[in-house]
């Protein structure tokens, strides 16, 4: 287990209970959802095949988890859903069907903040999971102080249980911690000065005009227009214009021969005017 797994165990976070799980998979894959986003503390309420599990189905259950068996290591097996809330402040059901109970019904972007705020504050607060095929009873139901449910596809509402678990920890980690991204995309280089730009612009006109690609002649002006404003929006860097710079002179060159680490002789009567992908030195105008 990594440094950022051990600190997100010791951050305080919402207990998930699974109440009747039913595959030894479905509990790895819960446990890896929760590992994702900061979640560590597992309750199994009835599991069918019981809690540890005999050899064969605790390897199924390891292997789904992908590396976060630190959860199910640590998860506590009850009997009863009373014994497995008794010590939780404010639980939260899961369910995707009406139930005509009057308790607050939250989509989970609403409960996790509010969750957040409650765990701040000293609550203990629980996450409940139904089993499998038929999701949690009313009177388990009945037994959560609010609802969470997920904002689906009405004709096909059914998430499995890992799923379930994952959407909810992906609002628990915004809502703890905020949407910073684990990276972004990297320091470019500095943007290409006008000067650069426009040197690039006389070299790429030069080779056009050695192959003979404005044609008709009278269409030129426009059709440097054109590239120019190509080129300026890319708003390149200085790397964007040293690479486009070396791989037009290199084309213009020939290629490199096979076998060769230098570029082949230009046409006889054109400019050497470059080495091998560089641009020249950018000097006042």
């Amino acid at each position: 287990m990594n440094e950022a797994a051990q600190q997100n165990i010791q951050r305080p976070a919402p207990v998930v209970i699974l109440v009747r799980p039913q595959l030894a998979e479905n509990i790895g894959m819960c446990a890896r959802a929760m590992a994702n986003f900061g979640l560590s503390e597992m309750r199994l309420v009835a599991p069918r095949d019981g809690w540890p599990q005999k050899s064969a189905l605790k390897k199924g259950a390891f292997s789904a988890a992908a590396g976060a068996t630190h959860i199910l290591t640590a998860a506590k097996h009850y009997d009863t859903l009373d014994a497995a809330l008794f010590d939780l402040h404010h639980v939260y059901a899961t369910t995707a069907r009406f139930r005509e109970q009057a308790k607050p019904v939250e989509a989970p972007a609403i409960a996790l903040p509010d969750a957040a705020r409650r765990i701040a504050s000293g609550q203990k607060v629980g996450l409940m999971f139904g089993p499998e095929r038929t999701g949690l009873e009313s009177d388990e139901v009945m037994a959560a102080s609010s609802i969470i449910t997920f904002p689906v596809n009405p004709e096909y509402a059914s998430l499995n249980l890992a799923q379930a678990v994952l959407l909810t920890g992906y609002e628990w980690m915004r809502a703890s911690q905020g949407d910073a991204l684990p990276f972004t995309m990297p320091e470019p280089s500095p943007p290409a000065p006008q000067g650069m730009v426009g040197q690039f612009f006389g070299f790429l006109e030069q080779e056009l005009d050695h192959v003979r690609f404005f044609h008709p002649e009278g269409k030129k002006p426009v059709m440097m227009r054109n590239l120019r404003n190509i080129i300026h929006r890319m708003a390149p860097t200085e790397q964007d214009i040293r690479t486009l710079w070396g791989m037009i002179d290199l084309l213009a060159k020939g290629g490199k021969k096979p076998g060769s680490k230098k570029p082949g002789s230009k046409k006889p009567g054109s400019k050497n005017s470059l080495a091998e992908g560089e641009a020249p030195a950018v000097t006042d105008a």
